[in-house]
């Protein structure tokens, strides 16, 4: 999830709850069973009384998928997400002018980091053609922090856009929202800055939590660029 979700951003709230301690997972758990990345699927959050937003993945093939983020009055967005699972990980491609359609804005890494929950002990991640590790496939047992820096280049505009982007994942653990409880939740606090247009600054700070078997934005808790909450609602497939 990038920063075009901001846009969407409105007043409201809504209660989130995690548990401190890890739930009982399977060791065969993985991103796929809480994001649904891999199946024709769809979900709606709200923020308060009113519609915060829409996801949908549309898997390319075996390795391949492309999520969307928008309006769901505005349907389909004008651009997608391209993801590609690599061995144990999920790594971003690049940006499309809209799913299914070829990617248009290539984003590469020149750095890269792993460590642990705290985003302490970080050691050098070894590159990957220059594509973003985004998140492990398996569900570690621990949290982990992830932390990226590089270009969004689109050769069309002749663009050249500057990111970092610093993660930190949580091991599964139990969650409810103002719509649904009992379920497993992943949570991603993502930080983001960029100069797309501005000087070089924090654009993007906020946690998503991914519910197993429904997927995702089931709560996203934003404090940049605004203080914003909404709530997974609505779950699909298409």
């Amino acid at each position: 999830m990038r920063k075009r979700l901001s846009a969407l951003a409105a007043a409201g709230s809504a209660m989130v709850v995690l548990a401190s301690g890890s739930a009982a997972t399977a060791a065969a758990e993985n991103y796929g069973d809480y994001s649904r990345m891999f199946s024709r699927s769809a979900g709606q959050y709200w923020s308060g009384s009113q519609v915060g937003g829409q996801w949908a993945w549309s898997p390319q093939d075996s390795s391949t998928s492309d999520i969307s983020w928008g309006d769901p009055a505005q349907w389909p967005p004008a651009y997608a997400e391209r993801f590609v699972r690599r061995g144990d990980w999920v790594e971003l491609e690049g940006y499309s002018g809209g799913q299914d359609k070829p990617v248009t804005q290539v984003q590469r890494v020149t750095s890269e980091k792993i460590g642990d929950a705290g985003c302490g002990n970080m050691t050098d991640l070894p590159s990957d053609g220059g594509r973003q590790h985004y998140v492990r496939w398996t569900i570690p047992s621990a949290g982990y922090c992830l932390d990226a820096s590089g270009t969004i280049t689109s050769p069309a505009a002749g663009t050249v856009v500057h990111f970092r982007h610093r993660q930190r994942w949580t091991a599964p653990a139990s969650c409810s929202n103002a719509y649904f409880t009992g379920r497993t939740c992943l949570s991603q606090h993502e930080q983001w800055w960029d100069d797309n247009g501005h000087a070089y600054s924090l654009r993007i700070d906020r946690t998503q939590y991914i519910a197993r078997g429904l997927g995702m934005a089931f709560a996203i808790r934003q404090t940049v660029p605004s203080t914003w909450a909404a709530d997974g609602r609505y779950y699909w497939s298409w």
